[in-house]
């Protein structure tokens, strides 16, 4: 390393350091993130408030009410005396959910027709379409085990099973923990964000102050002033990648089953293409506040299409095809591959290869539009 590009990368790590607000951002807003996102950002539905009108208030609806409270999913809340309360409990968004015990249920039991009402919101199609399910199951799993105990009252020896039994296995999440899932898409999603955002206003504010010029006139190359100015950044980039992965793996669980030096090589391969996007919005943006927006034009986009949140296959098919455009696509392939599979190089290597040549495309396009706005 030659002394013109010691000295630049020496001089935007002092002007870092001296800017408190700056550092905040790169060192504390990732965990910040990490753990707002690995806690909120979850799919697992649980303690749905439900609303029960128990028209029947015998023991065999209280055995169906117990059988319900004690899975996870509901939470009997509020306990009503008419079907106009549970309007307005799922009008008000107290309730989200509402089961219905006639009055002839425990009648109906015994003669083995008897049916219960359940009321779902379906204003949130997640939170309902896992209430559907729960709401069905636990239903089967309670009369399954009424027939059961008819047969052992009657004396016959017969077991109640249905004749196909699917045995199922959860590979690599076998707790479908959302946070494992979703804590990978954070180190991607902080890993473009900050070094978009810190390199294109790192050199916005040098043209604001003047200090580009100065730069300009000096002996420094071109290719060094691009260099410096991007080195710190990456180190800072990588210095993040490692504070999320052990965040994520020593406090959320999340593990590691894939070769950590090949998780930070590719890590690097996808800051580096983050950098060059904050470059290339250098180049378009006269003031900060442009820069951080042109930033945001290009995250928003990558985060609703990378499959950060939404899964592709689940998009229409032109959105698709626009997720190819987006390089935390095929970083998002990657670490979740790495991370919770464990797979080797071959099993990623279209994504690792279309990452690469995205990295290198707006790399040149990058360094060209910059040298030109230097000359």
């Amino acid at each position: 390393m030659n002394s013109r590009l010691a000295s630049i990368i020496r001089k935007e790590f002092i002007q870092i350091f001296r800017d408190v607000r700056t550092l905040v951002m790169i060192l504390v807003i990732p965990i910040m993130q990490l753990f707002l996102l690995g806690y909120s950002a979850t799919n697992d539905v649980r303690n749905i408030p439900l609303a029960v009108l128990d028209q029947s208030r015998s023991a065999e609806s209280r055995a169906l009410l117990d059988a319900y409270r004690a899975a996870d999913y509901f939470e009997i809340a509020y306990s009503v005396d008419s079907e106009s309360e549970i309007e307005t409990l799922i009008m008000s968004g107290e309730a989200r959910a509402a089961m219905i015990i006639p009055p002839d249920y425990a009648r109906r039991l015994h003669d083995g027709n008897a049916q219960v009402a359940f009321i779902l919101d379906g204003s949130d199609p997640t939170s309902a379409s896992t209430a559907l399910s729960a709401s069905q199951l636990i239903g089967q799993s309670h009369a399954t085990s009424i027939l059961a105990q008819k047969f052992e009252r009657s004396g016959m020896n017969l077991r109640v099973q249905p004749p196909v039994e699917v045995r199922t296995r959860v590979w690599f999440n076998p707790d479908l923990i959302s946070a494992h899932f979703m804590i990978p898409g954070v180190i991607g999603m902080i890993l473009y964000a900050i070094a978009a955002i810190l390199t294109a206003t790192s050199v916005v504010r040098e043209r604001e102050r003047g200090t580009i010029e100065q730069l300009i006139v000096t002996p420094i190359r071109s290719w060094e002033l691009i260099v410096g100015k991007l080195m710190p950044y990456v180190i800072l980039g990588f210095f993040n990648t490692i504070e999320v992965l052990a965040v994520g793996h020593w406090w959320f669980g999340m593990p590691i089953r894939g070769d950590l030096g090949l998780i930070l090589i590719l890590s690097v391969v996808f800051l580096t293409t983050g950098l060059c996007i904050g470059l290339f919005a250098s180049t378009i943006a006269n003031t900060q506040q442009e820069a951080m927006l042109t930033v945001w034009m290009t995250l928003l986009p990558s985060i609703f299409l990378s499959g950060f949140f939404f899964p592709l296959e689940a998009m229409p098919k032109v959105l698709q095809w626009l997720s190819y455009l987006m390089p935390l696509r095929y970083y998002l392939v990657i670490i979740r591959a790495l991370l919770l599979k464990g797979v080797g190089l071959e099993m990623i290597q279209f994504d690792v290869i279309a990452m690469t040549l995205f990295a290198i495309g707006i790399m040149t396009a990058a360094a060209l539009r910059f040298r030109k706005r230097l000359d």
